[in-house]
């Protein structure tokens, strides 16, 4: 005797429900779909961010010498010398394959804004990881260079173009380390000690593997 045959159970796909453009249900998925939305960008947002962040830190963790730390002398040859010099070779190039009365291309504009931009910075005070400190630079050492959030840790001073010879306690740190340390004041010019001998003579390749990260890429 054959088996007999199991009935095949046939679903009918669930129609979606379509609500009225005007309804109070299609006003409600309306502002869920906005805030996911909103949300979305702002993730996307606060994660470029935090990547552009990593690697203006990573660049100067990149700038912490094999011992001990920088003089403030050292400290401001490197942003001078090389964090503010870093996209020459590239404004160049588009300047140079310019040709006579046409316009600056996109690239061109954007390297001449970013380079303004950081040397007014520089000239109004800028504030970078303390790299004369040497509780600063220890702490620094250890840094994964992906964790934003672990900068906080760091005492940050801040210095500028106009005045070399000293700086500011711009942030504490909020490593326990830290804590019993004096309070934000001016660093004495005293603090910046005499290393004529041992100015900056790394060049600039040194830090070529994070300058080439600076920015992301241009258009």
């Amino acid at each position: 005797m054959a088996p007999s045959k199991t009935p095949k159970s046939t679903s009918r796909p669930k129609k979606e429900k379509v609500f009225h453009p005007d309804s109070r249900k299609a006003g409600q998925l309306s502002r869920v779909q906005l805030r996911k939305a909103k949300l979305a960008d702002a993730a996307s947002k606060r994660t470029k961010k935090h990547s552009a962040q990593a690697d203006v830190y990573g660049f100067f963790y990149h700038a912490i010498p094999p011992e001990g730390t920088l003089s403030l002398e050292e400290l401001h040859s490197i942003i001078s010398n090389v964090w503010l010099t870093r996209h020459d070779d590239e404004l160049e190039q588009e300047r140079t394959a310019r040709r006579k009365g046409r316009p600056k291309s996109t690239k061109e504009l954007k390297l001449e804004e970013i380079k303004l931009r950081e040397s007014e910075q520089y000239r109004t005070g800028m504030d970078v990881p303390d790299l004369t400190h040497e509780a600063t630079v220890k702490l620094f050492r250890k840094w994964d260079q992906t964790e934003v959030a672990y900068i906080q840790l760091l005492r940050f001073i801040r210095i500028s173009s106009v005045d070399p010879t000293s700086a500011v306690i711009s942030k504490q740190g909020e490593h326990h380390s830290l804590k019993e340390l004096v309070p934000p004041q001016a660093i004495d010019e005293a603090m910046v000690t005499d290393r004529d001998d041992m100015l900056l003579i790394e060049p600039p390749s040194r830090f070529a593997s994070t300058m080439m990260m600076m920015d992301g890429p241009l258009p």
